[in-house]
């Protein structure tokens, strides 16, 4: 059986923490996701990368080099609150309110723990939201039950057919 989300699965991160985001990935991958991660460093790169206008599905080239989604792949956004140039709340806002990207799977990955940001999220559509600890070991921890429940999880292909 094969291991990690389906292969066509992309994991997009939005976090601008190099450090967060060196951790979420090795610990992914120590769970057993193996599939693509594209970073993103800030708000506004998400959203280039969402709102550009889509490239044709090739089998050609590895999705760590994309520039903007492709028709037909499937995506995972793990997405931090606070973030230069535009927040995580708008990205998610964004997302949303789009009719081909509202059904992607958004996991709010953030080291806010205000209950009204919280509920907000969940009201913008938010597939869960998961509080980063601040200690590491518990950060790391939390980040491999995180990639053990993204081994289960079904994502939606985007512009599907």
């Amino acid at each position: 059986m094969e291991q990690g989300i389906k292969k066509e699965v992309t994991i997009l991160i939005a976090e601008d923490d190099d450090g967060h985001a060196e951790l979420i990935c090795d610990n992914l991958h120590e769970a057993g996701i193996h599939n693509p991660m594209i970073r993103f460093r800030n708000g506004q790169e998400a959203l280039d990368f969402f709102f550009a206008p889509p490239l044709p599905l090739s089998g050609q080239g590895g999705a760590e080099t994309e520039t903007r989604r492709a028709h037909g792949r499937a995506y995972l956004l793990l997405l931090d609150i606070r973030m230069p140039k535009v927040g995580g709340i708008e990205v998610l806002r964004q997302i949303k309110a789009d009719p081909e990207l509202k059904n992607m799977p958004v996991i709010m990955l953030t080291t806010t723990d205000d209950p009204r940001e919280i509920h907000h999220c969940y009201e913008l559509g938010c597939s869960c939201y998961v509080t980063k600890p601040v200690d590491y070991s518990q950060f790391s921890e939390m980040l491999t039950r995180l990639g053990l429940f993204l081994l289960v999880v079904q994502v939606p292909v985007l512009n599907g057919e």
